[in-house]
């Protein structure tokens, strides 16, 4: 059995069907299906129940798919590290963002580019549990996010730099609440009707936003649970309710209709960092655009 035969294997594993398999791998089913028969037979077990109309992985299945995709993954991890003794920074680097910090990256992918100019970006936006399948995958090598990094991994598989934390502020629909300027408190905006980012997947911002008013001595009036940001300053900028929001998501999204406002009493923050595998190779691309991330701090789009 070859990395080929492997690939092959992998593919039906995921897709369920052979036919599905053959069109993602661009061949013909029967040859396909020869070639997983030769795998069984070679290795002397069956690797999918073919009773359904899908394919399921036995028991001997699982365990081949898992050292599989290890097998690949450090295979392709290898392949990388061996050109990259020769060829310097260059090819393509695959990068994860939460969609509230894609603020964070234009000034470094400016500044990285023109010191490798022959590096090309590919930039994968995504909540947690995308993002860390993607990783894991190994279709991105680092994440760019909130944290805690909410994705169902063991913690310790991952290595966390820290970035500064990004300050939480009020959003309000413009001319919308208390008429007066300055800061706004969680009393106030518990008086009228609140937006939150919450999905089944994703709750730490959503939690922490409850336990920040109950130490207020408040409780939110919750209209809407929103799964994206975008939706939730859509329905502010329409003066549906008002939200509490880290103060960069103002600078992924420009939009008319929301103006930001300081919160009163003692401020809070939205912890970011950089994400990346421990047990994966890093390439020197990935090395350098994080070192790139961390030196400029100073110029991360929330600072003051």
């Amino acid at each position: 059995m070859d990395m080929r035969q492997l690939n092959y294997f992998v593919t039906i594993a995921r897709e369920g069907q052979i036919t599905r398999a053959a069109r993602a791998l661009h061949m013909e089913q029967p040859p396909l299906s020869r070639q997983l028969r030769q795998m069984e037979e070679e290795l002397g077990v069956v690797l999918f129940d073919r009773t359904g109309r899908s394919l399921r992985l036995t028991a001997a299945g699982k365990l081949l798919l898992e050292r599989a995709e290890r097998l690949m993954r450090d295979f392709s991890d290898t392949l990388l590290e061996v050109r990259e003794q020769g060829e310097g920074i260059r090819g393509v680097l695959s990068v994860g963002a939460v969609v509230s910090c894609i603020s964070l990256l234009p000034d470094p992918i400016r500044k990285f580019h023109r010191q490798y100019p022959d590096v090309t970006f590919k930039v994968h936006e995504g909540d947690h549990f995308s993002l860390g399948q993607e990783m894991d995958a190994g279709e991105v090598e680092l994440i760019v996010t909130r944290l805690p990094f909410e994705f169902d991994s063991e913690p310790s598989a991952y290595e966390i730099a820290p970035l500064p934390s990004d300050p939480f502020a009020a959003i309000l629909p413009s001319g919308w609440g208390p008429q007066r300027r300055g800061p706004i408190s969680l009393a106030e905006l518990a008086e009228h009707p609140f937006l939150t980012l919450k999905t089944e997947r994703t709750t730490a911002m959503h939690e922490k936003l409850l336990q920040q008013f109950r130490l207020a001595g408040c409780e939110p009036h919750i209209l809407c649970e929103c799964s994206s940001v975008a939706v939730i300053l859509a329905l502010v900028s329409e003066g549906i309710g008002a939200t509490v929001l880290p103060r960069s998501v103002l600078a992924s999204f420009q939009m008319s209709g929301i103006e930001l406002r300081e919160l009163g009493g003692d401020s809070f923050h939205s912890e970011v960092g950089i994400v990346w595998r421990k047990d994966r190779y890093l390439s020197k691309s990935a090395e350098r655009f994080i070192s790139t991330l961390l030196s400029g701090q100073e110029e991360i789009p929330w600072q003051e």
